[in-house]
């Protein structure tokens, strides 16, 4: 029994040695069978890629016919790019297809892009709707920005020139992209504050409204004087002066408001004023009300003074009729010049 396992041993090495070829062979197969197409592709187009790099990039998870793609459409326009380059920007999440033809459209119009600043400006624009290829073709084809935005809600720029009169501009703002300022640099919403900004200092500036409207290039001028472009991903071309509106006059409408504020602060001084002399006429009428109060108490002592005179024989009974004849003589004269009533001139008490 021995014997016979032993005999047989070889032949039972053999089948597994055998066995292990042809799954290799098979996985040799599998392999060329899948990626053969892909690496005939490349091969043809004059842009090959070994089977070991595609093998790897199967494993990594990475597309090897957008890798692949992208890199034919390189090298046929004449620029060479490795896999391991279009790879390292696809793992680190960007748009391999858009930097390829970023770096064709810029290598036909002669601007300078390397490899590596297309690759940043593609993860920079990630997420904001733009794309890399869409900033060098903006660098190639200038785009023209309305100041102000549309999107706003305005659709001028107000500004008021020394002589009061307002002025409304809209201007168009031509730019190109400057890629070397592109990552980090400010975007087209501070363009287009900046751009306001020099349009007011410009006419707030001028002496007349009719300086500028006789002089519009002159905003441009003091515009681009301004580099209103520094820090930007932008470079300005030219700023053209769309359109110009005189407004109203403000310089009148605040000289009349503050006519009317003057009058209000005037009346209410003067509202004071009379407060005060209402409140005064008051106070003197209540002092009059006093002293007439104590003319009152002072006559009511009469009577009483001259019962007092009489018992102390200080006054007789002819100085007593002198002085009835005295207050009778009085009351006839008052009522003859009709300043007095019934009683005028009259003692109280008697």
């Amino acid at each position: 029994m021995t014997a016979n396992m032993l005999a047989a041993l070889p032949n039972n090495v053999t089948l597994i040695v055998l066995g292990i070829v042809l799954v290799i062979i098979l996985a040799i197969l599998f392999v060329i069978g899948m990626f053969f197409k892909i690496w005939l592709r490349a091969r043809v187009a004059g842009a090959p890629v070994s089977f070991g790099n595609l093998i790897a990039m199967w494993l990594r998870k990475v597309p090897n016919s957008l890798i692949v793609d992208s890199r034919i459409t390189a090298a046929k326009a004449g620029l060479n790019y490795t896999t391991d380059q279009l790879e390292a920007h696809f793992l680190a999440g960007g748009n391999v297809p858009d930097v390829v033809l970023s770096l064709i459209a810029a290598d036909k119009a002669g601007i300078t892009l390397n490899f590596d600043r297309a690759c940043a400006i593609d993860l920079a624009v990630k997420g904001t709707g733009k794309t890399v290829l869409e900033a060098v073709r903006t660098s190639i084809n200038p785009k023209v920005i309305d100041c102000p935005n549309p999107a706003s809600g305005k659709d001028k720029i107000e500004a008021v020139a020394r002589d009061g009169i307002s002025l409304r501009v809209r201007a168009r703002v031509t730019v190109r992209t400057n890629l070397d300022r592109f990552v980090g640099g400010a975007t087209e919403e501070t363009v287009v504050a900046r751009v306001g900004e020099g349009i007011v200092t410009s006419i707030g500036s001028a002496a007349s409204h009719k300086d500028v409207l006789e002089n519009p290039d002159n905003i441009s001028k003091l515009v681009l004087q301004k580099g209103v472009d520094a820090s930007t991903a932008f470079e300005i071309l030219s700023i053209d002066i769309a359109d110009v509106d005189v407004g109203d006059n403000i310089g009148a409408k605040l000289q009349t408001e503050q006519a009317e504020a003057d009058k209000q602060v005037a009346q209410a001084k003067a509202e004071v004023r009379r407060a005060a002399a209402v409140a005064n006429e008051q106070e003197m009428q209540a002092r009059t009300q006093e002293m007439r109060a104590k003319v009152v108490e002072a006559e009511a002592g009469i009577p009483m003074a001259i019962a007092d005179a009489f018992r102390s024989g200080n006054l007789g009974i002819m100085d007593y009729t002198r002085y009835k004849n005295l207050i009778a003589d009085t009351k006839m004269r008052d009522s003859i010049a009709g300043e007095g009533g019934e009683d005028a001139g009259e003692d109280p008490s008697l």
